[in-house]
Formats: structure tokens, sequence, C-alpha cells
């Protein structure tokens, strides 16, 4: 099979990841755009199959059809609160391939170096695409496969501590190792004097060093980031991977990779930018392992919180005339979405004017929450972004709060000193009632103090979001 036809299959392959991730930006569109990405990322697996320097087949068909079972069982056991440590595992693996595949191409390019002209004339595959390198060309392949061997470790061990704070199996605390930042600067320096060091020698042993440096980069910053920048966390990785993935396209000299890992590396960076803005956070401080942070103590809390009953709940709805819901991860670990449809039928039914409030960081996934209400079948149009709806608070009648903390934090706006100081949250604290189903009295994830759950029109709905609803819905009449 000819260049000819792989080039082809790989630019409609491109179109249609192009498709799916413009798809992806909507609700009514995002499964047609879940479509275009498989039947792109199909068609790119059967030309590079198919293509020159086709080779290994048994070998390619065993490990695509494991690849393919253990993607189903995941796909198929894997709770929609799991999704966000989930995307982080796939991370890792996207970096740990990027690594592998620099070490190889070090071997391969190592091996072809000490042919001879005429065994150089017979190579096939990537060691024929090496062979007709010039001295310039090889300079720059090296530096290529040292960027994607970095990129890719810092993405792996970044994005397995990752999976590890949002598992719980890691602290969620901001922790970092005694130097802090000098740490991460010393190890930068460390893996560009190895990029020199392997510029001019062509040794594994400058590969190796520049690996492990890189590797404690990851696991350094992403330890020095706390819980509440999570969400930022995720979505940094996702463009890590994918600068990554470009660094192994320009290493094998596959276009299709380079312009796939440019799509989600600057997608995922985009989209990182602006959840810092929506979260009032300096880009480069987070992506440096949370630079920064607050100049003092943060301001006590001072009051009760005071629980309320079903019924009390019940009654506050029945006689509201507009209610806003905002979810938050405790309703994704309760799974109490399906409970949520149902309470937002019966109060449309009644006549209420019922809509969703949505901040761009709600859960611990961008666009968690939306997944979330559209697998209940929520209608889109009451699906309100923050900015939308943050104006509507003082006109509404009840605000019910499931499983959120640092969105609807007052603290952001009325303490400098707190972890989120300036982050653009929900307003809900200006509605006339305030709802917050919440299991305890604890601080929760980011491990920061509320104040709403202390103020006077605030009411806490204890228990298990799903039991609590699952009490709440019968009283509604």
């Amino acid at each position: 099979m000819d260049y000819g036809f792989t080039t082809a299959a790989y630019v409609v392959a491109a179109v249609l990841f192009i498709l799916s991730l413009g798809g992806l930006s909507g609700q009514e569109s995002a499964k047609r755009a879940v479509w275009y990405g498989i039947a792109g990322m199909a068609l790119a697996v059967i030309a590079t199959l198919i293509g020159p320097g086709a080779g290994f087949w048994l070998l390619s068909l065993i490990l695509i059809a494991a690849g393919g079972a253990i993607g189903y069982q995941l796909a198929t056991r894997v709770q929609m609160t799991q999704m966000p440590e989930l995307v982080a595992a796939m991370h890792s693996l996207v970096g740990l391939a990027a690594v592998f595949v620099g070490y190889n191409a070090h071997i391969e390019l190592n091996n072809v170096l000490a042919m001879d002209e005429v065994a150089r004339a017979s190579t096939e595959g990537f060691a024929a695409l090496l062979a007709k390198k010039d001295s310039v060309e090889i300079a720059i392949l090296r530096v290529e496969l040292v960027l994607g061997i970095f990129i890719g470790a810092v993405t792996f061990t970044g994005s397995v501590i990752a999976y590890g704070k949002l598992a719980g199996r890691v602290s969620s605390a901001a922790t970092k190792l005694p130097g802090g930042h000098l740490l991460n600067a010393a190890a930068a320096a460390i893996s560009l004097l190895c990029l020199i060091w392997y510029f001019n020698t062509g040794g594994f042993l400058p590969l190796f060093v520049l690996t492990l440096a890189a590797l404690f980069i990851g696991y350094h910053l992403i330890m020095g980031i706390g819980g509440a920048d999570m969400p930022v966390v995720v979505s940094m990785l996702n463009s890590y991977s994918g600068w990554a993935a470009a660094a192994i396209g320009f290493s094998l000299g596959n276009d299709l990779l380079i312009v796939v890992g440019a799509l989600v590396g600057s997608s995922g960076a985009i989209l990182s930018y602006i959840m810092c803005k929506a979260m009032n956070r300096s880009f480069i401080s987070v992506i440096l392992g949370g630079f920064g942070g607050t100049s003092g103590p943060a301001m006590e809390v001072e009051g009760e919180q005071v629980a309320i009953e079903a019924d009390g709940v019940a009654q506050a709805l029945n006689e509201a005339d507009s209610v806003i819901i905002i979810p938050g991860y405790g309703m994704a670990v309760a799974q109490a979405q399906g409970a949520v449809s149902e309470l937002v039928k019966k109060l449309r039914a009644k006549g209420k004017n019922v809509r969703f409030a949505i901040h761009p960081v709600a859960g611990r996934l961008p666009g968690h929450m939306n997944v979330l209400l559209a697998e209940a079948k929520v209608p889109y149009d009451i699906v309100m972004e923050m900015d939308e709806i943050n104006d509507d608070f003082p006109n509404t009648d009840v605000a019910i709060v499931i499983g959120s903390n640092d969105i609807v934090n007052p603290a952001a706006q009325d303490d400098p000193n707190s972890p989120i100081a300036g982050m653009p949250v929900l307003e809900c604290w200006k509605a006339k009632t305030v709802f917050v189903s919440k299991r305890g009295q604890g601080t929760g994830y980011s491990g920061i103090e509320n104040p709403l759950f202390f103020k006077d029109n605030t009411r806490m709905f204890y228990g298990d979001a799903k039991a609590s609803l699952d009490k709440l819905l019968p009283l509604i009449d």
C-alpha cells in the first residue's frame, strides 16, 4: 500500500477528530461527536496497519484486541463518579507510551547509525525513515525524542498522583517536599543539561537521567496542587498528553499523531486557561504546582449550622415560585441525579420555575455535572451556566445546593486570605432560602470551610443526597 492512501486516510481521520472536538462543546451534539471520534480512530488504525512499513500483524491484532477488551470492561464497570480518576489514569498511559516510543526511537537510531551504506539501503519501516536523514535531521530527531520522553514522563507521574488524589488514595492537600519550587527548578535544569549532553553524545545515560528528573517534576508538581484545583489539573494533564503525542508523531514521522496531539494539547491548554479564569487562578501558578498562596490566616467562621428535615424542605418548595438547583460532586457520589430529575419534574408540573446553575468547575472534571444531568434526562434548556444565572438569585425563593462546597462559598468574595479568594462563585446565599444537602459537617474534599452553611437563611439538609431526596419526593404535593 502506498503513502497516498495512508495520507488521504489520515486527512479524513483528522477532519473527523476536529468535528468530534467541535461537537463535544454542546450537550445535544456530544453523542454524534463521540461517533465521529470513533470513526476517525478506526480509520487511523486501519490505515496504519495496512500502510507502508506495516508488519507484526498477529502481534498488532492481539494488542488491539487486548486493549479493546480492557477498554470495554472499564467502560461498563466504571461509575460516573469515577470518571475523573479514569481520565487521569488514561493520561498516564499516554505519557508512558511517549517515554517508551522515545526510547525505541533512540535504540533504532543508534542501530541505523551503526550500519554501513549497503545495510542502510535495505532497511524497512521506521529504520528506513531514519536511514534517509542527514546529520541536521538526526539532530532535530534527538531533540524531538527528548521532548517526547520529558513531557511523557511528567505526564505519567503527574497523572498517577492526580488519580490518587481524585480516588482518595493520596491526600488532596497541597504537599511539597522541603525546598519546594527550588526542587522543581533544579530538576528542570538537570533536564536541560541532559538534553545538551544527549545532543552531543547520543548515549542512553542522559536520556535515563532526564527521565528520572521528569518523573520527579510530574510527581512534585501535582502533589503541590490542592484538591480545589484538581479539575484544572485533569484538563492540564490532558494538554500534556496531547503534546506528548505530538512529540511522538514528530519522532516517528507520523503526520496524524502530530495533528491529533496538537489538537488535544491546544484544546486542553485552552480549557485549562478558561477554568483558571473561572476560578480566578493564575494559569502559570497552577501549572507550576500552586506557586503563590494566601497571605495570612483565613477568616474565622461564626455561628452554627441549623439542620432541617424533609418536611420543612418540602413545605418551602411547595410554597416557592422559583427554584434554582446547584449540583456538585456530592450528587455524583450519591448517584442522586435520577432523584433530582424526578424532583424537577414534580416541581415543574406544579408550574414552578426550576433551573440548574452550573459552575465551570463543578465536580472534579469539566462538564461532569452536565453529563450527569443529561444522563438523568434533565432538559437542556433549564441547565444554565454561572454567568447566565448568577444575577437571578436575589429574585429566587429557594436555592438547593446538592453536594457542593467551593463553588458556593462566599469566602471567595469576603475573605482575601481564603485559598479560593477572588474565585467567581454562584451567589446562592442571595436567595430567600438556601437548603444544603450534605452528608455531614465536614469541610469536604478541598478542606475549605464554607460560611454559607452558617448564614441565617441557610438550612442544612443532612444525609446522603439520594436518600434525602427520596424522603423529600413523596412530600411534594
